[in-house]
């Protein structure tokens, strides 16, 4: 279970790659980076589009990593980190008012005899915010099940929106950069970033999914030992 991240981030990967050899033997970079300029040519438009768009995908159980890559693709590292962290926290968020106020029966319902969350919701009681990052930093949990999960537990509103967009930050950033990478092998039909730069990319990747690994490792063993 602690090691969930590396098959994903593998998979990633994979999905990159396949997209540059696509890529390089359809020509299909050219499409893609077509496709690409029509969304952002919508202007101040686009990043609020795909804000909007990230909540509903919250709210409705869409994988975020789908998403969150996306949002690296159309706006590379920078604003895709802050659009995604914007959209996903309040994606979120709406997500935990819902399973709060509006549709408690049903959350408890789903979760009804499930271990892991009655532990949870225990430690919550106890740790408060530190539980919430502890779960967002962990692989281990799916994203937008707790969303509703956390409405269930005696966590405030605030502390809840503040651990969660701390804790998502590092996968966040991870899934990001990964768009980014295939949002500039979009554009390489037109200019071939040179070796030095892709070097520099792959040294930037590696580094990033360590660190997302051994983040995620340790979140997991100190939720495990306050669970």
């Amino acid at each position: 279970m602690k090691n969930l991240l590396q098959p994903k981030v593998i998979l990633v990967i994979a999905a990159v790659i396949g997209i540059a050899l696509l890529a390089h033997f359809f020509h299909l970079g050219k499409v893609f980076s077509a496709m690409l300029d029509d969304i952002r040519g919508l202007g101040p438009l686009a990043p609020l589009l795909f804000i909007v768009i990230y909540i509903l995908g919250a709210i409705l159980f869409v994988p975020g990593s789908i998403l969150t890559i996306g949002g690296g693709v159309l706006f590379g590292l920078l604003w895709g980190t802050i659009y995604v962290s914007i959209g996903a926290t309040i994606g979120a968020t709406a997500a935990f008012l819902i399973g709060r106020y509006l549709a408690r029966e049903w959350v408890r319902g789903q979760l009804e005899g499930n271990r892991k969350f009655a532990a949870i919701d225990d430690a919550v009681g106890r740790e408060g915010w530190k539980i919430v990052a502890l779960t967002r930093l962990s692989p281990v949990f799916p994203f937008n099940l707790l969303n509703y999960a956390f409405g269930l537990t005696a966590v405030t509103l605030r502390d809840y929106t503040i651990a969660t967009w701390a804790g998502i930050l590092p996968g966040t950033i991870l899934y990001v950069y990964l768009g980014s990478i295939g949002g500039a092998l979009a554009h390489s039909a037109n200019s071939r970033p040179s070796p030095a730069q892709w070097a520099l990319r792959i040294v930037g990747l590696l580094a990033t999914i360590g660190v997302a690994i051994y983040v995620g490792r340790v979140a997991s063993r100190a939720l495990n030992e306050k669970t």
